[in-house]
């Protein structure tokens, strides 16, 4: 049996639900992870600039749904566990060392549980990976993924238009315009899109401009 405090936080979740869409898919150089920006409250629009990307290393990334506070309060712990990994280390972190560690930290808290979804990604010596895990601590490991209310929609999108192992390039316009499904469809999902690209050689953010184009 579970606690009832379970019980009671799974309630309020399904009761101010957030909205939100996130895509992350592996390509043969690389990895893309997009978001867009909403962060809402229920049916109220708390935010129209919300940050659900997250840099955790030179080409280490996250996407974040869920309760932004949890999210938050495991990002911030994440990064100051990975320079901690990298000193101890002495070298870098694998993205299933990282990953494998953010499925503790949620295993270990089940009873008391962050109400979150992550999609934890990375480029190291294996090649480019992402890995996804629920409020529980579930890992898994995918070739594309969606996460949030919108994600219906993206993963819709990203099925029917996607090629089998395509290049970052190739990727670019396909996770831009999933993500823009979502938002058209998925009331949480909306305020435009921010994307990354994961290579070796490191991290980079698109420009608004650099988005737009990718729409048309």
């Amino acid at each position: 049996m579970l606690p009832q405090d379970i019980n009671d936080k799974a309630a309020l979740y399904e009761k101010l639900k957030k909205g939100t869409t996130t895509v992350g898919v592996v390509c043969r150089d690389g990895v893309v992870l997009a978001a867009d920006r909403r962060v809402t409250s229920g049916l109220y629009v708390a935010h129209k600039r919300g940050r659900k990307l997250f840099i955790l290393d030179d080409n280490k990334a996250a996407t974040i749904a869920g309760l932004v506070a949890d999210a938050q309060i495991i990002m911030d712990f994440l990064k100051s566990q990975v320079n901690l990994l990298k000193l101890s280390n002495r070298g870098p972190v694998s993205t299933k060392t990282l990953a494998t560690f953010t499925s503790n930290v949620l295993f270990s808290s089940r009873y008391y549980p962050y109400i979150v979804q992550f999609i934890v990604a990375g480029v190291d010596e294996t090649g480019p990976r992402i890995y996804v895990l629920d409020w529980f601590g579930t890992l898994t490991e995918e070739k594309f993924v969606s996460t949030g209310s919108g994600s219906p929609y993206a993963v819709g999108a990203l099925e029917a238009t996607l090629k089998k192992n395509p290049s970052v390039s190739e990727a670019l316009p396909v996770i831009a315009k999933a993500v823009k499904s979502a938002m058209e469809r998925d009331p949480g999902s909306g305020e435009g899109i921010d994307v990354i690209t994961l290579r070796r050689e490191g991290i980079r953010e698109l420009t608004d401009e650099e988005i737009s184009k990718l729409l048309t």
